[in-house]
């Protein structure tokens, strides 16, 4: 591969993290489960558009200034924390309020779904850009796999970006279509559609927590 060392390496390991759960994932299983396969894949457009971003300040060396500028770094780390906190705490509280007047309600189809899961594109690229961690971590594989002295390294880091936006879509899919298949069990089950909501909204506090206490090594 030009200018790319150790492909198949590289390859595994995006797929292995790309496996692994996160902010970006729960958001679109989560829209994909409410709102249906067209608004799972608005929120899956907004991950790859904000991977995208990251991959481009990570490729063009200004990522590298969260390390050199540990004081920006640290504002973008507690800004997402918050970001993702609120989004999960807004996601338990819209949980309870229609248990608690589940009588109510009117059928799943029409509910309005919350507020946390709507305009589904925006909301999925802000969570992917307010994520310092994730910053330096393309930096740091991404290095690793690029040709040093290669004439043309924007080429490589094409080619990687092209992997993980591949398998990240793949992976999205899945989720996609695996949170339609969980909102019709939930329809005539309120309760566990209620628990399975908050535990949701308790990962994202989880991960704003996780992201709150990240250091830039």
């Amino acid at each position: 591969m030009p200018g790319i060392t150790d492909f198949s390496t590289y390859v595994l390991g995006v797929v292995a993290i790309i496996l692994l759960p996160g902010p970006n994932s729960i958001f679109v299983l989560s829209v994909g489960a409410q709102r249906g396969v067209r608004a799972g894949y608005q929120a899956a457009a907004g991950v790859f558009l904000g991977d995208a971003v990251l991959m481009v300040l990570s490729a063009t060396g200004v990522a590298s200034l969260l390390s050199t500028y540990p004081p920006l770094f640290l504002v973008l780390k507690y800004a997402g924390a918050a970001y993702l906190g609120w989004v999960g705490l807004n996601i338990i509280r819209s949980a309870w309020s229609k248990w608690r007047n589940r009588a109510e309600i009117t059928p799943a189809a029409t509910e309005e779904p919350p507020a946390e899961l709507q305009r589904p594109f925006r909301r999925a690229a802000v969570i992917s850009l307010l994520n310092p961690k994730a910053i330096l971590f393309f930096v740091s594989f991404f290095i690793q796999f690029v040709e040093p002295g290669y004439a043309h390294p924007e080429l490589s880091f094409l080619i990687l970006g092209a992997v993980v936006q591949f398998f990240s879509a793949l992976y999205l899919s899945a989720l996609i279509f695996g949170g339609r298949y969980l909102a019709g069990q939930f329809q005539q089950r309120r309760r566990l559609a209620a628990g399975a909501t908050t535990a949701v909204g308790a990962l994202f506090v989880g991960f704003g927590i996780k992201l709150a206490t990240a250091t830039v090594g």
